[in-house]
């Protein structure tokens, strides 16, 4: 191998390697929380729009951390907790995350109205049209909402200022109205919450792909273990304890003569002190009881 092949060779390994360590900043979002309510439910037994955008928002976190690698997740808040719009926007920028998520739920005055919207500042930024695109094709046709399109100034008539002043491609995500009786218990059930960040997380991956396709965002590694933390003998699909964890919870039926029917997972961990370290925080937050799983 001559000198120029040499030099050609260690270009493109290290080209490769700068490519393989690249990770992408997604800062989530979940709106309102503490005293700022958002919308309010509809029904008494209903959560108010700060505890549905948070469930989505922890659910879609996990979608993110779990499945994609080269990916960093960070939020604005990760339990009921109250944060000013500016701080947030300043907390965004300072982190120079390569994308936000805002996750909302909307509210009309007329019972009827239904669907989904992704808010961006306007249609100029790229960026933010294709992502919102891509969320509304997901919500539209895998997750069957029906889908009200993608937002801009112009269409509201007015300026949002976590779309104006953030510093890098952001979309505000409307999941649907809680002020629609259908809508509202949609979005508070269990599966609900899951179709929606779902449909999320596969449009942004897409995304992702789209846009960088130079970086493997492909998880390799398998995970093995996970934390039991309760069992019931209905299906459990919301609970408020569930929150404190920051960590989506997956109900599992169980196939057995005993009278509890159900087992509940959060996390995956490649090896056993992995689990137990978090375990350890799960016990801490309300959960005594639980215990690690070596899945099969």
């Amino acid at each position: 191998m001559n000198f120029y092949s040499v030099i050609l060779a260690l270009v493109i390994f290290i080209s490769v390697g700068f490519t393989q360590d690249k990770k992408i900043v997604v800062v989530i979002d979940p709106g309102h929380g503490g005293r700022d309510f958002g919308h309010l439910a509809i029904q008494k037994e209903q959560h108010p729009e700060k505890v549905l955008n948070l469930l989505i928002a922890q659910k879609l976190g996990t979608y993110l951390s779990e499945r994609l690698a080269n990916v960093e997740v960070h939020y604005t808040r990760r339990t009921d907790t109250y944060s000013s719009l500016g701080a947030r926007v300043d907390y965004m920028n300072n982190l120079k995350a390569d994308y936000v998520l805002s996750i909302h739920c909307n509210g009309s005055s007329k019972g009827e109205v239904k669907g989904t919207e992704t808010h961006i500042h306007d249609r100029r930024s790229s960026k933010s049209y294709l992502l919102a695109k891509e969320i509304e094709r997901e919500f539209s046709t895998r997750a069957g909402r029906y889908s009200r399109g993608i937002k801009d100034g112009d269409d509201r008539g007015h300026s949002i200022q976590l779309l104006k002043y953030t510093q890098m491609p952001t979309v505000l995500i409307e999941c649907g109205f809680l002020t629609n009786t259908e809508e509202a218990k949609f979005l508070n059930s269990g599966q609900g919450q899951d179709y929606m960040a779902s449909a999320i997380f596969r449009a942004f991956r897409s995304f992702l792909k789209k846009q960088h396709p130079k970086i493997n965002f492909e998880k390799t590694s398998s995970s093995n273990y996970r934390i039991q933390i309760m069992s019931s003998k209905t299906l459990i699909s919301s609970d408020p304890s569930f929150i404190r964890l920051g960590q989506r919870v997956d109900p599992v039926r169980v196939d057995s003569k005993s009278t509890y029917k159900y087992k509940y997972f959060v996390g995956h961990f490649e090896t056993k002190k992995e689990a137990e370290v978090f375990l350890e925080m799960v016990k801490k937050k309300g959960f005594p009881d639980a215990f690690v799983v070596r899945m099969k």
